[in-house]
């Protein structure tokens, strides 16, 4: 049985892990807390850009308190020699007695060889503590590492039917002020942004986090968008030089008379990164494609927001993990414009199915937090 101690140490650690959400991508957001006599030493998480690591960060911090204590990580330490030297190391050299570790790393770089460096030189080792938060809070690195893409969160801010926008296409705003700022929270603790070409176009907004003091969590931006309808006036790409903005495209070049080969070009020299993904029979893109290449540079955590035709694609692929729906008190008929768009189901029964973790009002409207049911 887990301590009650450890897993109160290991909550604080979590909750530092939490502060790299959406900063230190291609690196999972780890914290650490070091602890001597009962007193906390140190803390750290993983910084942005993911270096420094958090051991490392709570090692500095606490400098020579740290011998003898108990360091609680929520993710194994790492184990391998890259742009610093590894954390299992620098734990050993600074002398620490206990090492609580809440999951292991599925990083086969680590992956028990930073449980097994410690336990050679004498440091005891308990695992366990927190295990499913810590898996849950870093669950689109494991996604990334053992299967080749992100985490996928839906975001959805629609009336109570379900439409986000009028039959006109007026969707200025279903919801009200608070629940726009929680879901630029949401944007700050995401790695990316995904949206289709025809919201860019309709919206042409700039996806970034505008929250007081955050303007620097903004995602990356990007933009399915299979026949390049992008204009080069679109806020997307005049602001690419300050925030990164990605653009995913059917694949082609010269040497096939591909007919957007200048449109390319000249997003690139708007410091727009055009990336070219496969496409289905119907020509549209794949989501699993998409999501590949997004992984494939490093992305572990991606929201889409927008729209229903992109939404229902994830939907049908199987690649929606988590949706927050943000509802307000109001209806907009049938005419309006749907979330998701069409599933083609024919039974009740094949609907693809979530499950409720919690719900909560925020303002005049409510926030559901959803999870894919396994």
């Amino acid at each position: 049985m887990t301590d009650a101690a450890d897993v109160a140490f290991m909550c604080s650690a979590l909750a530092l892990a939490r502060r790299g959400l959406g900063r230190v991508w291609p690196n999972p957001a780890v914290g650490c807390v070091l602890v001597r006599d009962g007193s906390v030493v140190g803390r750290g998480w993983t910084q942005p850009g993911g270096r420094p690591h958090a051991e490392t960060d709570a090692l500095a911090r606490a400098g020579a308190a740290a011998r003898g204590a108990t360091a609680f990580v929520t993710l194994e330490p790492c184990d391998h020699f890259g742009v610093t030297s590894p954390c299992s190391l620098a734990l050993i050299e600074a002398g620490v007695a206990r090492v609580v570790v809440a999951v292991e790393d599925p990083d086969p770089r680590v992956n028990g060889r930073g449980i097994a460096r410690l336990q050679a030189a004498g440091i005891e080792v308990s695992l366990g503590a927190c295990r499913e938060e810590a898996k849950a809070l870093n669950e689109g690195f494991f996604l990334r590492i053992t299967h080749g893409r992100p985490l996928v969160t839906l975001k959805l801010a629609t009336s109570l039917d379900g439409r986000i926008a009028t039959a006109t296409g007026d969707s200025k705003w279903i919801t009200g002020e608070r629940a726009r700022a929680a879901a630029h929270l949401l944007r700050a603790e995401h790695d990316a942004i995904l949206v289709g070409s025809g919201t860019a176009l309709a919206d042409d907004a700039a996806l970034t986090c505008r929250l007081p003091g955050m303007a620097d969590r903004s995602p990356v931006r990007v933009v399915a968008d299979g026949r390049l309808r992008i204009g080069l006036d679109a806020a997307l790409v005049r602001t690419a030089r300050a925030v990164p903005t990605w653009v995913l495209t059917t694949r082609g070049g010269v040497e096939s008379g591909d007919p957007h080969e200048a449109k390319r070009a000249a997003l690139m020299s708007a410091g727009v990164a055009v990336l070219e993904v496969v496409c289905g029979t119907d020509g549209r893109l794949e989501p699993g494609a998409m999501v590949a290449a997004l992984a494939a540079r490093g992305i572990t955590r991606l929201m889409i927001e927008g729209g229903g035709d992109l939404a229902a694609a994830f939907v049908r692929a199987g690649l929606v993990d988590h949706i927050a729906w943000f509802h307000a008190p109001k209806l907009l008929g049938g005419d309006a414009l749907p979330a998701v768009g069409g599933l083609s189901l024919q039974r009740v029964a094949d609907a693809p199915a979530f499950h409720l973790r919690w719900a909560e009002p925020v303002g005049k409207d409510s926030v559901a937090d959803l999870w894919r049911a396994n």
